[in-house]
């Protein structure tokens, strides 16, 4: 394995992640959380994936993907939501070779808790070509970003979603902010629609700049009048450090594959700020339902590719756009 910089989150000494470890392996078989409720493992993915008609051009980028396991080498959080069967580097290298991909961000899952071991791996494995977005608390210490920084890094991820856990502290929250927004990091937010409005105040106020997962979850069936999603495009529009992946059709569509229901909503936001958006294919698709070789290709072209689909924007937002677009996110990411 790549020695990293950071091999354990400073939330807990080495000790105690050994205790950790071990425990986990007892309980791999039939995991339970720390309060004894069984913890789901969610399906694979797409064991087949194809090649979509469309081709990318040369340093495409996949801007929102996973990396899960080995778990025996990198193993999941006690306090998780949920188990993904192992989706190693792998088996990444070998999709984004079907899809004509070469470059990616990692962003670090929920599953992994503030162990960010298996994306600083991955990164330092990847030539280059791989930056990683990390799961961190306020415990981290400057001197632990700016570690993570030299492996690659450069933003971290909140979850708000009611199923991995609900908003975090907001207090702590803000001393993340306050910490990364020296380094020039971006904050990634995973909402549930609702929190688009609930949180509408605080995104309008947020220092740093932020990426809105996934659409922002708004249901399909809800239309583009839906006020989560009115507020989301205003602040596409309005608020030059907001960003948008429109990526996760599947987590949009109230309809199923081909999740075509997704398309106009992905259509709104490109209208409304194409300069500051993004595409990720968020293999292997944890917690989703439905053809996942579909959402590879499909909406590669609709939203992330050509833009078939979305005429109006007339492929203003394509791969090799897209691979500007993550340098300017990312600082200091020249080969990204």
């Amino acid at each position: 394995m790549i020695s990293s910089p950071i091999l354990k989150s400073p939330a807990r000494s080495l000790e105690n992640r050994q205790r950790d470890v071990s425990r986990e392996q007892s309980l791999r078989r039939t995991p339970h959380s720390s309060s004894g409720a069984t913890i789901p493992t969610v399906k694979p993915p797409d064991p087949h994936p194809h090649s979509p008609r469309y081709h990318p051009p040369a340093g495409a980028c996949d801007a929102h993907c996973h990396i899960f396991g080995p778990s025996d080498r990198y193993p999941y959080a006690l306090t998780r939501t949920y188990t993904p069967p192992d989706a190693p580097l792998e088996r990444f290298k070998a999709l984004q070779a079907i899809l004509g991909l070469e470059r990616a961000v990692l962003v670090n899952a929920s599953c992994y808790g503030t162990d960010n071991r298996v994306i600083l791996d991955a990164i330092a494995q990847s030539g280059g070509r791989y930056r990683g977005i990390a799961n961190v608390d306020d415990s981290f210490s400057h001197r632990d970003f700016e570690a993570l920084q030299h492996g690659g890094f450069r933003g971290v991820r909140f979850n708000f979603v009611k199923h991995l856990g609900g908003k975090p502290d907001l207090a702590k929250f803000h001393r993340v902010i306050d910490r990364i927004r020296p380094l020039g990091w971006h904050v990634v937010l995973h909402f549930d629609a609702g929190d688009l409005v609930g949180f509408d105040g605080l995104l309008r106020k947020l220092p740093a700049t932020f990426v809105i997962d996934h659409m922002g979850r708004v249901p399909a069936k809800a239309g583009l009048d839906q006020e989560p999603f009115r507020r989301l495009v205003d602040l596409a529009r309005t608020n030059s450090r907001c960003w948008v992946k429109v990526c996760g059709p599947e987590r949009v569509s109230s309809a199923g594959p081909p999740f075509t229901d997704a398309v106009p909503f992905a259509r709104a936001l490109i209208e409304a700020a194409s300069d500051r958006i993004l595409w990720g294919t968020d293999w292997p698709h944890p917690n989703t339902h439905g053809a996942r070789s579909i959402a590879l290709s499909t909406f590669w072209r609709v939203a992330g590719g050509e833009c078939r689909a979305c005429s109006a924007c007339s492929n203003r937002v394509t791969a090799s756009g897209q691979a500007e677009r993550v340098r300017a996110l990312l600082p200091g990411a020249a080969d990204t």
